[in-house]
């Protein structure tokens, strides 16, 4: 859309554009000043752009290779085309705990997110689990014990439901790595949405 706002430019700014564009190119002029493009840059545009279009197409579909409901898990749902189909809310609270003397502690997450950086993180997986790791080295430079492990208690609502627990608590959050593969613990979710 920026690119494309060019367009209401005055025309000699589009003169300077072409003209720039003639120097880097192998470009024939003629008599009547047309531009002929070689047939090796004629190719790689198609594929190029070949490619471009087919990864916009494909790439909003990568939810179909999770299991489970994608507006519970997220998985692929950022870019797809699914988006503005879902309303959550959760509440998750985060356990410290240092497995040689087990001593544990709840983090207070107001000391280290804002109220809205709160609520976006407590039902969005991704985001609760590149927390839980934040907590970890803060609380490892802290001086705490490298062994430390990281629980959490998250419950969340989808859509007008009950809420219902989000996160399996008995997986340490810092022995998960985020990837593109499923996240196995996200708990599935105990209804149906209907539709598409």
């Amino acid at each position: 859309m920026r690119i494309s706002t060019l367009i209401f430019f005055d025309a000699s700014f589009h003169l300077k554009i072409i003209n720039y564009i003639k120097l880097y190119l192998p470009l024939k002029n003629d008599s009547i000043h047309t531009i002929e493009i070689t047939k090796c840059y004629k190719n790689s545009c198609l594929y190029l752009t070949t490619l471009f279009l087919l990864f916009q197409f494909l790439f909003p579909f990568r939810y179909l290779m999770y299991p489970g409901e994608l507006f519970w898990t997220e998985e692929g749902y950022r870019f797809s085309w699914r988006v503005m189909l879902m309303e959550k809310m959760g509440y998750t609270t985060f356990k410290v705990v240092n497995p040689n003397n087990k001593i544990s502690f709840v983090v207070d997450n107001s000391e280290f997110l804002t109220p809205f950086q709160e609520k976006q993180m407590s039902f969005q997986p991704d985001f609760i689990l590149e927390y839980a790791h934040y907590l970890g080295e803060h609380f490892i430079s802290q001086g705490h014990s490298k062994d430390i492990e990281i629980y959490v208690e998250s419950y969340v609502a989808l859509n007008g439901r009950r809420s219902q627990k989000f996160i399996d608590s008995s997986v340490n959050l810092l022995k998960e790595k985020d990837s593109f593969e499923p996240k196995t613990w996200i708990l599935p979710f105990e209804d149906e949405i209907k539709g598409f």
